[in-house]
């Protein structure tokens, strides 16, 4: 296909290879009347993305915004079409007359499918070929792959609308506890077990030098690097949750040891029992030092001329206030992040704003960062919110600083506001 036809396919499009030459990478599309001479298709490519990377970054911000969701849109369409067409390979058993014994085979060595990519369009496929609907949702964006896996197993002809409209724009967690609502598990036994060490690969290649060390070590018999496993975090119904993952032989001894401490009150040694006191305990420290929670607050002191501290009564109004929740709201709403979150000044520390409730608020890493860039603007680094603020001529979300205009930093030369 040339490179038009690429830019500009209609949403059903199809050029077949039909020849050596183009399945070896050469343009011969019959459906497209350009004259243009054969060129490898994946010069061709290369050449169009740089020509994108150069458009897009003479895009402004709202246009390359509106470009980038066009884009996404366009991807959903194109996963819809792959999965519909995936459901009749699957129904005609093409791949057997392909040489494939199963579609998965199919997926990966013929589409280049990564396994996990091949699995999820598969299962949506099959999905699809019993409800639909499936496909009108993947197009929407009302659902993903992963949804769609997820459900699959529990649709029924009865079921299927609602199930898939309750899962409208829901993460894979809150899909997950969907499910258990539908079909909950029984609680997994507690269990504490040693995991067996890492075994040294038996060959006689001489490994390579980053390798050797760890061997060297071995021999010595100092222990080798611990092997990791993902830690699972999965609900078994609405109120239980699986929880699995590995420690080390210290944090190992200190649970028995707590087993031991706790045998008048959890006779069973019952390591969720002992893991929710635990937590609970670290909340109320956590709440206590980043929070200054408390069952009995008394008056604390307001801030000195010139501290960047803020006093206890305002953390915990704040943090009661904003819900423990970044409270920078943007074009689309609010931000829903809930941890790295740093009290932030709305008037800034440095043009002395006061450490009060109506002046602080709650915001992620990310926002707080990004407000202090829109103040005193990108090219000056953060670390100068501390500085005096009668150095900058900065622009504020609400309006000009009263020095609004060029300024100059030590060490940064001269820098425009915009």
């Amino acid at each position: 296909m040339h490179s038009e036809c690429l830019l500009e396919a209609p949403s059903l499009h199809l050029c077949a290879p039909s020849s050596a030459r183009m399945r070896e990478g050469w343009c011969e599309c019959r459906s497209c009347s350009t004259v243009a001479p054969r060129t490898p298709r994946k010069a061709v490519l290369q050449v169009e993305m740089m020509k994108l990377q150069t458009v897009a970054s003479r895009l402004s911000d709202q246009d390359l915004l509106a470009a980038l969701k066009a884009e996404a849109g366009r991807e959903r369409d194109a996963t819809a079409r792959l999965v519909a067409l995936l459901a009749q390979l699957d129904e005609r058993r093409l791949y057997l007359a392909e040489g494939y014994s199963s579609l998965f085979t199919y997926c990966t060595q013929v589409l280049h499918l990564s396994e996990h990519a091949a699995y999820g369009r598969i299962e949506a496929a099959r999905t699809a070929r019993k409800f639909p609907l499936v496909l009108d949702l993947l197009t929407d964006g009302a659902v993903t792959l992963t949804t769609v896996t997820l459900l699959a197993p529990h649709l029924t002809s009865v079921n299927h609308r609602e199930l898939l409209s309750d899962a409208r724009h829901k993460s894979k967690r809150e899909v997950e506890h969907l499910v258990t609502r539908l079909r909950p598990q029984a609680a997994v036994p507690a269990t504490v077990r040693k995991l067996p060490a890492p075994r040294a690969p038996e060959n006689s290649v001489l490994p390579p030098a980053g390798e050797q060390k760890v061997q060297n070590d071995a021999a010595r018999g100092l222990a080798p690097p611990p092997v990791t496993r993902p830690t699972v975090v999965v609900p078994l119904a609405p109120e239980y949750y699986k929880v699995q993952f590995t420690v080390s032989r210290e944090t190992h001894d200190k649970l028995r040891r707590a087993q031991d401490l706790l045998r008048h009150a959890i006779p069973g040694g019952d390591p969720a029992a002992i893991f929710d006191r635990a937590l609970t305990l670290l909340l109320s420290d956590l709440e206590r030092a980043k929070l200054a929670a408390t069952e009995r607050p008394r008056q604390s002191r307001a801030a000195a001329a010139g501290s960047r501290h803020i006093p206890a009564a305002v953390r915990r109004e704040v943090w009661k206030r904003d819900g423990g929740q970044c409270a920078f709201i943007g074009k689309h709403g609010r931000c829903s992040e809930r941890g790295f979150l740093e009290f932030h000044h709305l008037e800034p520390y440095a043009v002395g704003g006061p450490a009060v409730v109506e002046n602080v608020s709650l915001r992620c890493r990310a926002h707080n960062i990004h407000e202090a860039e829109q103040y005193f603007g990108d090219r000056l680094p953060v670390l100068l919110r501390e500085a005096s603020a009668q150095r900058y001529g900065c622009r504020t979300r609400s309006g000009p600083s009263p020095s609004d205009g060029p300024v100059y930093v030590e060490g940064l030369g001269t820098a425009t506001t915009s």
